[in-house]
């Protein structure tokens, strides 16, 4: 797989402090959107390594099904705020909470194909 250690350190960053920054219900704030659209770009520079690679498929569709199960979380905060998110998301803390925990056990495996 291409080197994309750095992609991989900034994305599992963002996804576990961006739900840690919701949960403790912090407001909106102008670097957090800035992470949430480069955690995207990383997103798609290691999903583009993973097909580049083309032994991973089964790994490349997991990864992707999971972070894309995070994404319209983290959107709806950047988009319309802490209000916004918690109109939408409010009673579903725990939802957001297992789709990152999902996330982070196949992410694992991502990293285990570019260690440091």
């Amino acid at each position: 797989m291409l080197d994309v250690k750095n992609s991989i350190e900034r994305l599992d960053w963002t996804v576990n402090h961006h739900f840690l920054h919701i949960q403790a219900q912090h407001e909106f704030m102008r670097a957090w959107a800035i992470q949430f659209e480069l955690a995207y770009t990383d997103f798609r520079t290691i999903q583009m390594a993973l097909q580049i690679d083309g032994s991973h498929h089964e790994l490349l569709a997991r990864f992707s099904y999971a972070y894309e199960a995070i994404y319209p979380y983290e959107y709806e905060f950047a988009a319309n705020g802490l209000a916004g998110f918690n109109a939408k998301f409010a009673d579903k803390i725990d939802d957001y909470k297992s789709a990152v925990d999902k996330f982070n056990d196949i992410f694992k495996e991502v990293k285990a194909l570019n260690p440091a």
